[in-house]
């Protein structure tokens, strides 16, 4: 996996890498507090762990920021079955789907609050404004949008495994990508964590996910203070469960 080598390269590597993330996430934020400050009102909500921030076929009115904690959005099927696409963390953007096809279509994904999440949004006329007046926003945008699209890839990758083991060191890893600090102890992932939040996350259930989170404790592997994930060698997990 590509992913491996960036989470590889992590602790050696983790300041000048978080320099260049912090760069983006700058220039990202900074957009969103000046399209803020427009005529068109912005709001900054509030969400509790697994409330919807908005479901598939609501209409499309606002473009949203992330200011803390982090997102899920997830495809619902017919059948019922619904399939995480994407963990966005604090400082991306998302809902702008009508931006980048050109027509004001309604919700695709369900946006839910995967931990405690403060939002920043701003009304759709108002970025579509901001990006007439300024031709560098688009490329500013998608930036923070190509992100996203990456981590949809990922997960979609993840759930390819039909192994529950599998599918959850992937997912670790993914966590360990776009959440990790790097530590003395490995990779730390920056987010407090339940058993259940990670089981919808990979299609699961909560004992499954606390039996199979416990034999990579017991193997030494991980290690889990205050619900935080330590990942103390991605490398070697990875090579020893996918």
């Amino acid at each position: 996996m590509a992913l491996l080598a960036e989470i590889g390269t992590l602790p050696q590597d983790g300041v000048k890498q978080k320099n260049m993330v912090v760069t983006k996430e700058t220039a990202l934020a900074a957009v969103f507090r000046q399209m803020a400050s427009g005529v068109f009102p912005s709001v900054v909500e509030s969400f509790d762990r697994g409330k919807t921030i908005f479901f598939p076929g609501d209409p499309a009115e606002r473009v949203y920021f992330i200011l803390k904690g982090a997102v899920k959005l997830s495809r619902v099927y017919e059948a019922g079955e619904e399939i995480t696409v994407a963990l966005l963390r604090e400082n991306s953007v998302f809902g702008v789907l009508s931006l980048i096809t050109g027509n004001r279509s309604d919700r695709f994904y369900h946006a839910v609050a995967f931990t405690p999440v403060d939002l920043l949004s701003v009304p759709i006329e108002q970025v579509e404004k901001a990006m007439k007046e300024d031709p560098e926003l688009p490329m500013v945008l998608l930036r923070g949008l190509s992100s996203r699209i990456l981590q949809t890839e990922m997960m979609i990758e993840t759930l390819a495994h039909r192994d529950m083991g599998s599918r959850l060191v992937s997912f670790l890893l993914i966590l360990c990508r776009d959440f990790g600090v790097p530590t003395t102890a490995g990779i730390t992932v920056d987010l407090k964590l339940s058993h259940q939040a990670i089981a919808e996350a990979i299609g699961s259930t909560r004992v499954t996910v606390t039996r199979l989170l416990g034999e990579l404790r017991d193997q030494n592997m991980i290690s889990i203070h205050k619900k935080k994930i330590t990942v103390h060698n991605p490398m070697m997990l990875s090579q020893q469960f996918t």
